[in-house]
């Protein structure tokens, strides 16, 4: 069962809600998130301005196309992205964006491709300012829930937020068209796949099209209307807890209708180690995701 939590309970740290957290983290690694401040009007808003980008033509969509980069910022058309090599690349496209790194900062001049400028479109002229503003709120929300996680599982609230002074965090526009009559068995708008970092802060359009591989070795619909996320995990958190918080596969076969989605994959700084606690070992969040990227963006599949 894919749990509903309350965020405000959970800042609250409410043992009730702390414990229906503790259970959906280590049995499931999904859950639905609401009452986070951010409401279904500037959900909405924010699904509106990525509908109107992937609507342009292929042209304009080209001119900040993410193949011609060394790195994941700006546009992806379809089959850009193959996050299961055992299946054909997704079907769908995506819009990239992240962490503007102030000058000042140790990373400004490190030439880190998880850094690297963003590129925006010119249209639609709300685009840059809608998504800017709605990435800053997302991490805090984001950030919101890490903290409850981390008393929710017995340690201090504040334990991760030193490791997130410069987040990786990729706010990422999904768009899922209808799925192709000549689609096959090895065909998906997303193919089944556990999230390579942290935390995911998934709004939806409220179509339904995610399916969650759950315990019974069943796939599950999870849905969520515009102001509920959808909440789920990645490996680097699995390493950072030593297995506290379980990575769950995932996966978008698609059907006949259009769907969007707007993940933030909220990331720790590039050399925060995510190795497990009193473990001795290294694992630094930047190595694993670059790693992980290399792998799965065809453009740096080919690069690397």
């Amino acid at each position: 069962m894919i749990q509903n939590l309350d965020l405000e309970k959970l800042d609250q740290r409410d043992p009730a809600e702390l414990a229906k957290l503790q259970s959906a983290v280590q049995d499931v690694g999904f859950l639905t998130v609401s009452n986070t401040g951010l409401d279904n009007d500037r959900i909405r808003q924010v699904i509106g301005a990525y509908r109107a980008f992937f609507h342009l033509p292929e042209t304009e969509k080209n001119q900040v196309d993410m193949a011609a980069t060394g790195s994941n910022r700006g546009w992806g058309a379809s089959q850009s992205e193959q996050v299961d090599p055992e299946a054909n690349p997704d079907f769908k496209e995506v819009f990239d964006c992240g962490y503007e790194v102030p000058a000042g900062n140790r990373y400004h001049d490190a030439d880190l491709s998880v850094y690297a400028p963003n590129l925006w479109p010119d249209n639609p002229p709300e685009f840059r300012p809608t998504i800017q503003a709605y990435y800053s709120d997302a991490c805090t929300v984001a950030m919101r829930v890490l903290r409850a996680i981390a008393a929710a599982l017995g340690r201090d609230a504040n334990s991760f937020d030193s490791g997130f002074d410069t987040p990786m965090a990729l706010l990422r526009g999904n768009y899922y068209p209808q799925r192709p009559s000549w689609a096959g068995d090895r065909d998906f708008g997303i193919g089944a796949h556990t999230d390579y970092g942290c935390l995911t802060l998934l709004a939806t359009d409220g179509t339904a099209g995610l399916e969650v591989f759950m315990p019974d070795q069943s796939w599950e619909r999870v849905e969520a209307a515009p102001g509920t996320f959808v909440i789920n995990f990645g490996e680097m958190l699995e390493f950072w807890t030593a297995g506290q918080v379980k990575a769950t596969l995932h996966r978008v076969v698609g059907d006949a209708h259009e769907r969007l989605s707007v993940p933030l994959f909220f990331n720790p700084s590039y050399d925060t180690n995510v190795a497990p606690p009193d473990s001795g070992e290294t694992i630094r969040a930047g190595a694993h995701l670059t790693q992980r990227f290399n792998e799965t963006y065809v453009h740096l599949q080919a690069a690397s």
